[in-house]
């Protein structure tokens, strides 16, 4: 059973940077791609980013394109979210993910193991 865990969170202040970790319990992990998706108050799930096992591939939603880089360390079976230049609107719950396959996915349902979630919170 594969357990992953968020941490990271906090408030910060807008245009601030936030870095979340996400360790995992399986070094299965390793091999797997992983994604962030964040929820805010009232809204449905979002895609954030995605990286391959590798770590040679990486997607990003449009909306943190160019802010937001995401990273991983196998040798520590970790995902990062490096997270700069925060707005109000990136205020949500973020939630770490993983899926037992090299290609990253950008859909929720395309992930098998889901972190319990970490709060940012960004204030104007």
């Amino acid at each position: 059973q594969v357990q992953l865990v968020e941490s990271g969170g906090g408030l910060v202040q807008a245009g601030g940077s936030l870095r979340l970790s996400c360790a995992a319990s399986s070094r299965t992990v390793s091999n797997y791609a992983m994604g962030w998706f964040r929820q805010a108050p009232g809204k449905e799930r979002e895609f954030v980013a995605a990286i391959s096992p590798s770590g040679a591939l990486t997607y990003y939603g449009d909306s943190v394109k160019g802010r937001f880089t995401i990273s991983r360390d196998n040798a520590k079976i970790t995902g990062s979210l490096e997270m700069n230049s925060l707005r109000p609107e990136d205020t949500a719950v973020y939630y770490c993910a993983a899926r037992p396959l090299s290609v990253p996915g950008t859909r929720q349902n395309e992930y098998n193991y889901w972190g319990q979630g970490t709060q940012v919170t960004v204030s104007p």
